[in-house]
């Protein structure tokens, strides 16, 4: 069995599309990968996500160490087996939400010694740590300890942790590589770092290149730059990694941001903004996100959009869909129901995006795609 190829199909321009291959299973690039924190996407069973389109989803080494705890899940078979989800999962190392959840972090080379955002225990996160939690939990793609910086910061600052991070890379790919029975069918990302200066960024490429990851993960942005900055980087960044590799864009973002993302040369993509924005009443569609509790949708039979295949919309006046009244009334009324059929058309719209942005890649019209996207979307 394949342990992981990337492959290449077609290019426009900058983007490509194509496929990863690994033991558990094809995924179709671009992909977007629906967020399961902690063993769970909000609001969905397993075969739901699959059925949206969902190829691969991402996990999180800090909220599964905390609870239920790594160890436990390796003793219940893993986290695929835990959770029911017989396809690829990618766990983010860790180190975003050591840094942004916990209180009184303290940073050293060792790691990241913090306190449980849940009760205040006391834990310590280093790149060998962060290793083998995903190890007990299984991951097919694991995620090199890193230290991240929020935007705007002084550039020592981000020099500092540029370099730290890349001695943990050493160390991350050493203690992967020391486990072999997971590394004989797993794989490991490098985490590009430097903020918003190009030179860092060249720098850490390197660095992460001469180490040798399966894939290359360009960090530190979506963190309150902007989408301008942040596009301004990614126009020199995927350009900084190998063209061989997949190149995965951490926690971005709207369906704007995917767009342009893709048509520089992204592959991969993760957030919480569909699973989060459905529970909290808004929905992502062709012509912009709406709102569903605004009073203008109370009497409005017509889907949330006419144009989106998920379950959620198709074939509202055929029977089998739901109206965008319904949904106003379950949303109003706090009803469960309301945030998971919201969670589902979101996850949904986010897959048909990217089968879209593939089909157009494939067919070399990607600027024609994505302008008249953005057109729609940017008009409300």
């Amino acid at each position: 069995m394949t342990r992981f190829e990337f492959t290449i199909a077609a290019t426009d321009g900058a983007a490509r599309t194509g496929s990863i291959t690994m033991q558990r299973g094809t995924i179709r690039t671009p992909a977007f990968m629906p967020v399961g924190t902690a063993a769970t996407v909000k609001g969905l069973r397993a075969s739901e996500v699959r059925a949206a389109g969902a190829d691969i989803i991402l996990g999180n080494t800090y909220h599964l160490m905390l609870r239920p705890g790594a160890e436990r899940i390796a003793r219940l078979g893993g986290l695929h087996a835990f959770m029911g989800w017989d396809r690829p999962i990618l766990t983010d190392s860790g180190g975003y939400q050591v840094m942004s959840l916990s209180a009184l972090t303290k940073r050293s080379e060792e790691g990241v010694a913090f306190a449980s955002h849940l009760d205040g225990s006391r834990h310590m996160m280093s790149p060998e740590r962060s290793i083998e939690i995903q190890r007990l939990l299984g991951t097919d793609i694991v995620m090199a300890f890193d230290e991240l910086v929020a935007l705007p910061a002084p550039r020592e600052v981000v020099d500092a942790a540029m370099a730290r991070s890349m001695r943990w890379a050493v160390r991350s790919h050493t203690a992967f590589h020391g486990a072999r029975e997971h590394a004989d069918k797993a794989a490991i990302f490098g985490i590009q770092q430097g903020g918003l200066d190009e030179r860092l960024r060249a720098e850490s490429a390197a660095a992460l290149q001469s180490i040798g990851f399966d894939g290359y993960a360009i960090g530190g942005l979506a963190v309150g730059e902007g989408q301008p900055a942040m596009f301004g980087v990614l126009d020199y960044a995927c350009g900084q990694l190998p063209a061989t590799a997949p190149r995965y864009l951490m926690g971005v973002g709207k369906p704007d941001d995917i767009v342009g993302a893709v048509v520089r040369g992204v592959d991969m993509f993760d957030c919480v903004l569909p699973t989060r924005s459905g529970r909290n009443g808004q929905a992502f569609t062709h012509d912009g996100p709406i709102n569903i509790r605004n009073a203008r949708h109370a009497e409005d039979l017509a889907p949330i959009d006419a144009e989106c295949p998920c379950p959620v919309c198709a074939g509202v006046n055929g029977g089998g869909g739901t109206s965008r009244a319904y949904l106003h009334h379950l949303v109003k009324s706090h009803e469960m129901l309301g945030a998971m059929l919201m969670t589902e058309h979101n996850i949904g719209f986010y897959q048909h995006l990217m089968a879209g942005l593939r089909a157009a890649i494939a067919d070399r019209r990607l600027a024609a795609f994505a302008a008249g996207f953005l057109r729609r979307y940017a008009a409300r």
